[in-house]
């Protein structure tokens, strides 16, 4: 390291403003560098990496595939615009998307990060039903699940429904009709199920589907709403509605994507294909902005015409489409089929979900979620009752912040603690990662 270690640590404090933290309170902690499921401080300290580099990382750090991939692009062009040009990269990867996505969902636009991929998919939505035929621009609403985190842009918030993220910005955005998540228990415990849910679901659409453009939702599971698992056969069912009802349904894939849930998409699970599909954060394995919105050719062929007609999508990103990150996204497929990434995360699941089961003995654990490689532990102050320790407390800052010294990084949702390491995770290293959370968890309740 070249700089020295005060100097780095005073230089962070005073000029570098970090996301979701509080700068008046924030301590550093100086990562130098990472290798497989660890990253290491500049101290030398060693830390898995037990929320996935904030759920982006897949197949570890310093992959030695994914690093000549981004070599050998930089050897050849580092970037070009996407806007009415392309390159070869680029070209290529779309290609391989296209063959790895549900069925049909051929049609690939390329952004920055989880919200624009939203945001692109919103105006997408939106503008489609002002040039389809027949026309039906009366269909500007959309419909979104309360807890839901769908990235922090406007059009993003909007659809999102976690207040302590949303609340702030209301005023700044449009106001979605809005659906009760599908897994968040009730004050007596009581999850509702998939029929309940869905008929919710419909009930908002036969009365509003005239004006609604899309329904907005996360498979399987509502990630930054608190690992909130939804019933089985909820996705299939929202699926069926929308086309029974004829609106669009935009699938927010960007923390479930890429075998996060146990399988390449989650929407895989219920055999759904969305009319978007928005992919980020796993999209180039952690290494490198970029994000994809997915559609298919009826929600393309509305965009077409002669460019008088101004039927064009109006919208772009500087680096969309950049090179570098479809050099590492089509390393990244490669990992995938050359080392068998999805075939081996049923026995790292079995694994992640023993221990789970075993925290949820704890005095102070109450609800546990699990789905795939992805756990939520919610911290309580009793148990018999599920009553919450006050917020201001923090308790699950605290229990992840105790597990630093056990060596593991993991981040909390408020008192939810969130295991969700790369898929390249060893079952040795599951093991050490919980051991570690179970220390955080107890010092932190104690």
């Amino acid at each position: 390291m070249g700089m020295p270690r005060s100097e780095l640590f005073e230089w962070d404090r005073h000029h570098v403003w970090h996301a979701f933290t509080q700068m008046a309170e924030y301590e550093p902690l100086l990562i130098e560098s990472g290798e497989g499921a660890w990253l290491i401080d500049v101290d030398g300290n060693r830390y898995l990496d037990g929320s996935a580099s904030m759920w982006c990382n897949v197949h570890g750090h310093r992959h030695p595939r994914l690093d000549a991939a981004l070599i050998a692009q930089a050897a050849k062009v580092a970037h070009t615009t996407n806007l009415g040009l392309s390159n070869t990269t680029t070209i290529e990867f779309a290609r391989r998307l296209a063959e790895v996505a549900p069925p049909g969902l051929d049609r690939i636009f390329f952004s920055d990060d989880g919200s624009t991929a939203i945001e692109a998919a919103l105006k997408m939505a939106f503008q489609f039903w002002r040039q389809t035929e027949p026309a039906q621009p009366e269909k500007t609403r959309f419909v979104a699940i309360d807890e839901a985190y769908h990235g922090d842009t406007l059009g993003a918030v909007g659809v999102g429904g976690v207040d302590r993220f949303t609340a702030m910005f209301a005023p700044l955005t449009f106001e979605p009709i809005r659906l009760p998540p599908p897994g968040l228990a009730d004050a007596a415990g009581r999850l509702p199920t998939a029929a309940d849910s869905l008929a919710a679901v419909e009930a908002v659409l036969v009365a509003h589907a005239h004006e609604i453009a899309a329904v907005v939702l996360e498979p399987l599971v509502q990630m930054a709403g608190g690992i909130l698992v939804q019933p089985p056969g909820y996705l299939r069912g929202v699926r069926e509605l929308t086309r029974k009802y004829r609106v669009l349904l935009i699938l927010d894939e960007v923390a479930t994507g890429f075998g996060r849930t146990g399988t390449m998409f989650a929407c895989e699970q219920e055999g759904v294909v969305p009319d978007f599909l928005c992919l980020a954060k796993g999209l180039t394995a952690g290494y490198l902005p970029m994000a994809a919105t997915l559609t298919h050719g009826c929600i393309w062929e509305a965009f077409l015409g002669s460019h008088a007609e101004q039927r064009a999508f109006y919208h772009g990103h500087t680096y969309g489409g950049n090179p570098l990150a479809a050099a590492v996204g089509l390393a990244s497929l490669d990992v995938f089929s050359a080392e068998g990434v999805l075939a081996g995360l049923p026995a790292k699941i079995a694994r992640l979900g023993q221990h789970a089961d075993r925290l949820a003995d704890f005095e102070h654990v109450g609800g546990v979620r699990q789905c795939g490689l992805v756990v939520g532990l919610d911290l309580v102050a009793e148990k018999e009752t599920g009553r919450r320790y006050p917020w201001q407390e923090q308790r699950g800052r605290r229990a992840c912040e105790a597990a630093r010294s056990h060596g593991a990084l993991l981040r909390p949702l408020g008192d939810t603690v969130v295991i969700m390491p790369p898929l390249c995770i060893t079952a040795d290293e599951l093991d050490q990662l919980a051991t570690a959370c179970e220390a955080g968890i107890r010092q932190a309740t104690a």
